[in-house]
């Protein structure tokens, strides 16, 4: 019986592991449900938005001395004449086989897929890099200011968070222009390096537009970091493993950072949309031709696909984002997948 056990033991705890696998299994399936439903549901809202807004696509195209005749010539072969609802579904099944349109005003009669196939590595380089930025400000910032509570070092730093949380991104952009441009020289105030071509050249020249995004979403990061990590610093089990005798950088890396992780993983996640907001402003400001500055030019253009197929990429990847970050935080806490 004492030999049964062990055996039975295991064969019940295997069904259980399986049971577990399939529950993270079916809460990734739901999370990628819900993921696709609000991607349609937003595409839907941002077309209505695009097409209540005011102007006219052809008389941006055409001019403002275009006859009618022109203008519904120009609608009808464009499909502007169709009710909202069936433009939509057009639209739809296109996108879905990768198909955006054309463009109408900025590159007149070309893909808009191919034009974003170019411009969209640019903004997810750029968005990256400010990404990496923010997380090696926040980690140095919110580390230090936890480690040494209610000392200098603990106020200088939040004073730089609370610093760079009130400075907007455009405004910053300008007086890094002005300082690290214009008065010092070290960087370039005004292009684009492409990475593919020149890595170093790239980050090099990305970097003051990166550092505007990355600041103010580092100052978000840290405050929340170093709030977190003294919450944990609080807990039970943090203080049994110092009665153990465990060194001090041990328990800090096994019991209270790896544990403060999934609440800083989630504020990264859920701070990508300003991300790709600041992008659409930095862009235009240093002159790189990625996927905000085409969204803007489409703005400014009336050219409506452009305008369109640029949101809904950005909501897209947004709502992947997302995704991915509450996966991972379920990855890391088995318990939120119960």
């Amino acid at each position: 019986m004492s030999q049964s056990d062990p055996v039975s033991g295991g064969s019940r705890s295997l069904p259980a592991r399986e049971r577990a696998g399939y529950r993270r299994l079916m809460l990734l399936g739901g999370k990628l449900l819900s993921a696709l439903v609000l991607l349609l549901v937003g595409s839907l809202v941002v077309f209505l938005t695009i097409q209540a807004a005011p102007g006219s696509a052809a008389l941006s195209v055409l001019g403002e001395q275009a006859t009618p005749e022109a203008v519904a010539a120009f609608e009808r072969r464009h499909g502007l004449d169709q009710p909202v609802l069936v433009q939509y579904l057009a639209w739809l099944g296109n996108a879905l086989r990768g198909d955006f349109g054309v463009s109408l005003s900025i590159a007149s009669g070309q893909q808009i897929s191919s034009l974003m196939a170019s411009k969209l590595p640019t903004t997810l380089f750029l968005g990256a890099y400010a990404l990496v930025l923010a997380i090696a400000i926040s980690l140095v910032l919110g580390i230090y200011a936890a480690r040494h509570r209610g000392k200098t070092g603990d106020t200088v730093a939040t004073s730089i968070s609370v610093l760079g949380i009130s400075m907007p991104d455009f405004w910053l952009s300008y007086v890094l222009i002005f300082f690290f441009g214009l008065s010092l020289g070290w960087f370039p105030t005004y292009g684009y390096v492409s990475p593919f071509v020149d890595l170093p050249g790239a980050l090099h020249a990305g970097f003051l537009p990166a550092l505007a995004i990355a600041a103010p979403m580092a100052a978000v990061f840290s405050r929340t970091l170093r709030a977190v990590l003294l919450e944990t610093m609080t807990r039970p089990y943090v203080t049994a493993a110092r009665s153990f005798g465990l060194k001090p950088r041990f328990v800090f890396v096994h019991f209270i950072f790896r544990n403060a992780l999934i609440p800083y993983l989630t504020i990264i996640g859920l701070q990508i949309r300003y991300i790709l907001g600041g992008v659409v402003v930095v862009e235009r400001i240093f002159g790189i031709p990625g996927m905000g500055s085409f969204m803007v030019d489409g703005a400014f253009l009336r050219d409506l696909p452009v305008l369109l197929a640029c949101t809904v990429t950005f909501l897209a990847i947004v709502v992947l984002v997302n995704t991915l970050t509450d996966a991972l935080c379920s990855f890391l806490d088995p318990r939120r997948s119960r």
